[in-house]
């Protein structure tokens, strides 16, 4: 199987107040194309930071991430934004949409920055597939918690990515939008091949990857595979 994300010996250090905190110390591991994990671990365990290293979003201390073949290591702030534009989609906890951009125009967002062409086509499908077909010409604050995030699922999937990250995408849902948002999010990354990290703590969310890795204090304890 083709390996889209290598980890190796990755740590993560900030200087504060004259101390050193480590907040990832020598993780290592390998991520498969088209496979759905996860990323689980109390709160202040590492998981967002290492999120966010694995996407580039922020440099290692020590060691390497290979995306896609690329060490991002080697790259320059650009570079790295480029990387992310073309294999990486997001989708967080709060939503991130533009709040002067219509639900419709968040979804383009992406496909805009690439130079694509019938960007409004591609989006208005992606809207249709996540159910909001009649709400693209809605603000984002128009919108219940739930539909804006369905509208950032379908931005994330936008640019067809090679890997979706997803940091706590049901934290600020209830229950039912919840399960709703899961089924979507599952669906559409089976339907388009994408390999799927999420980070979460609810461990039910976990469950449905294929693959768990906990975190803790910093530190991979263990790399479960879900049948």
């Amino acid at each position: 199987m083709e390996t889209i994300l290598n980890i190796s010996n990755l740590s993560k250090t900030y200087q504060s107040a004259g101390r050193s905190l480590t907040v990832l110390d020598d993780i290592n591991f390998a991520i498969t194309a088209g496979s759905t994990n996860a990323i689980v671990g109390p709160s202040g365990s590492g998981k967002t930071t290492l999120l966010g290293l694995c996407a580039g979003l922020d440099r290692s201390s020590t060691g390497k991430v290979e995306l896609n073949n690329i060490n991002l290591g080697d790259l320059s702030e650009d570079q790295r934004a480029q990387v992310r534009n073309q294999f990486v989609g997001f989708i967080f906890q709060n939503f991130q949409l533009l709040p002067t951009l219509t639900a419709l125009e968040n979804v383009m967002v992406p496909l805009e920055l690439r130079g694509e062409k019938n960007i409004k086509a591609r989006a208005t499908e992606l809207l249709d597939k996540v159910g909001l077909a009649d709400r693209g010409h809605h603000y984002p604050a128009q919108l219940s918690g739930g539909e804006q995030q369905r509208v950032s699922i379908a931005r994330a999937f936008s640019n067809r990515p090679k890997l979706l990250f997803a940091d706590e995408p049901t934290g600020n849902l209830d229950a039912e939008t919840s399960e709703k948002v899961v089924k979507l999010l599952f669906d559409l990354n089976k339907e388009a091949g994408t390999t799927l990290i999420l980070v979460t703590h609810d461990l039910d969310l976990a469950a449905r990857t294929q693959r768990i890795l906990r975190i803790k204090g910093g530190r991979l304890i263990a790399d479960e595979k879900n049948n």
